[in-house]
């Protein structure tokens, strides 16, 4: 069964990537990223402290997390668009760094992919998630090429965005994630790196189709 683990910063490319090579290779495609922030949603909504250890594992309990057809649905209801909002987006590495959240997602991620060929994203697929498998590749990309594009994407969902404060909040995720305890961002010892700054998408799918291939032999 191929299992794929693309890890790396937000802004990188890695859910358009991934998207597109489920779509190449007719695998499954599991955004990990999507999870944690269905959860973060469920807590604001809920009012949680993200810092009440207790009320966090209690609300876990009540959180069921689905995929059909490439929409996210939050016990039942589909949130596959909210949870893009800007106000998610600024607090859930918060939430990603609870031990938790991180248990109890992992915990279903890896049930998944028992199940099926499939490709996951994330920031500790390669190293927590899915540690054996061959399929490891972590992207990267400079900061400036990350706000760009994330700039872009939520222009284009009609949100007001300011193009120095995606870079900020970029910059400030980027040292949550790698700093926290909880599984930080570190590329896998044997991930391909690919630095997609000056790559399309195209490009990046190409060459990560090349790699899949050659592991693949």
């Amino acid at each position: 069964m191929k299992k794929i683990a693309l890890d790396g910063p937000a802004g990188s490319g890695k859910s358009t990537v991934a998207k597109r090579i489920a779509n190449k290779l007719c695998i499954e495609y599991l955004d990990t990223g999507a999870m944690y922030r269905a959860v973060t949603l469920y807590f604001m909504r809920q009012q949680i402290s993200f810092e009440n250890q207790q009320a966090v594992e209690e609300a876990l309990s009540h959180i069921q997390i689905d995929f059909n057809e490439g929409q996210l649905y939050l016990n039942q209801e589909n949130v596959t668009e909210e949870i893009r909002e800007p106000q998610v987006a600024s607090q859930v590495s918060k939430v990603a760094a609870i031990k938790a959240v991180r248990t109890a997602m992992v915990k279903q991620q890896q049930a998944m992919a028992t199940r099926k060929d499939i490709i996951m994203d994330g920031r500790d697929i390669g190293t927590v998630v899915l540690p054996d498998t061959p399929y490891k590749f972590f992207l990267t990309a400079s900061i400036d090429a990350r706000a760009i594009r994330r700039y872009e994407e939520m222009l284009s969902k009609g949100f007001t965005v300011s193009l120095e404060q995606i870079k900020e909040d970029i910059s400030k995720r980027d040292s949550l994630d790698m700093s926290r305890t909880e599984s930080p961002l570190i590329q896998a010892e044997d991930a391909i790196l690919v630095d997609t700054t000056n790559l399309n998408i195209e490009d990046v799918v190409e060459l990560l189709l090349v790699h899949i291939d050659r592991i693949s032999e």
